[in-house]
């Protein structure tokens, strides 16, 4: 075996071995603000079934983990019966928090609704659909709300409308975007999401929502949601939220550090790329 070929071989197992260690679920300490416990969540995750994704309902669960999820909402696309699959598997690990949702993607809208049980009708205007999201005790929130979304929400959307994803992944490569999803954040008071719209591509967490809730089951997530208790991290250090509450956590400095921390990746992840593809690099060569 020539000395290339070992070379080769090294690389592709330091990759591996790299890969493999970085991978593991990282179990943070609890971090209590202001007498809350803080929830690191992603309130829009889509599953393989039904929705077009890449992991299934068990695998998210997993996922969730590594990526230092707290909690996190299944929503597949008007559909609900994924999520208590992933519901019962994390349950049955005692893994992050899972709430059973629905992304409702209508004609002119989209809406994630969380906290619910029965699908909500994409043929529902989007005030309709709030309101049967309410009546299942659910919250309600504006999915990617881009320019082209803002004439379904109307004054009594607007007005029974809980949440707005002012952070999105397309607000980090795309400058209109993020101006339309701040503008309609800005519209009425509603609380902060931030999501990550996981679709098996990316990283699931990539934009979460930071959660002051009294505990970490659905029930107090669902009221710190209604009751606006969320900090978000935007781009060029805007964040968005509760103001106190944004005060409290810039003080004490933990939240933000977690989140750029595992958006960048740490030096096992980066030494597992770089090996990897000079290794592969060098299986093309020969």
């Amino acid at each position: 075996m020539s000395a290339r070929t070992l070379a080769i071989g090294a690389l592709l197992l330091v990759s591996i071995v790299a890969g493999t260690v970085s991978d593991r679920p990282r179990v943070d300490s609890p971090i209590i603000l202001g007498g809350f416990r803080v929830i690191a969540a992603d309130f829009h995750v889509h599953p393989a079934i039904v929705s077009a994704a890449g992991l299934t309902p068990w695998d998210l669960v997993l996922e969730a983990q590594r990526q230092g999820i707290d909690a996190f909402a299944i929503t597949p696309h008007n559909n609900v019966f994924p999520a208590p699959i992933g519901r019962w598997f994390s349950r049955l690990i005692g893994g992050p928090t899972v709430i059973v949702g629905e992304e409702v993607r209508a004609a002119g809208y989209h809406v994630i609704a969380i906290g619910i049980e029965r699908t909500v009708s994409p043929h529902h205007t989007a005030a309709a659909a709030i309101d049967e999201i309410h009546r299942q005790g659910g919250v309600a929130i504006a999915a990617h709300p881009a320019a082209d979304y803002w004439p379904a929400y109307d004054a009594a959307a607007m007005a029974a409308l809980d949440g707005s994803e002012v952070m999105h992944p397309g607000a980090l490569s795309v400058e209109r975007d993020r101006a339309d999803f701040e503008a309609f954040y800005r519209r009425t008071p509603l609380t902060a999401i931030g999501s990550s719209d996981y679709h098996g591509l990316g990283r699931l967490g990539m934009c979460r929502t930071y959660v002051f809730a009294a505990d970490a089951s659905a029930p107090a997530i669902l009221d710190a949601l209604r009751a606006r208790r969320t900090v978000v991290y935007g781009v060029d250090g805007r964040v968005y939220g509760d103001p106190a509450l944004i005060r409290l956590a810039d003080a004490d400095g933990r939240l933000r550090e977690r989140g750029a921390e595992r958006a960048n990746g740490n030096a096992l992840v980066w030494l597992s790329r770089l090996t990897g593809v000079a290794g592969l690099a060098g299986v093309a060569l020969l």
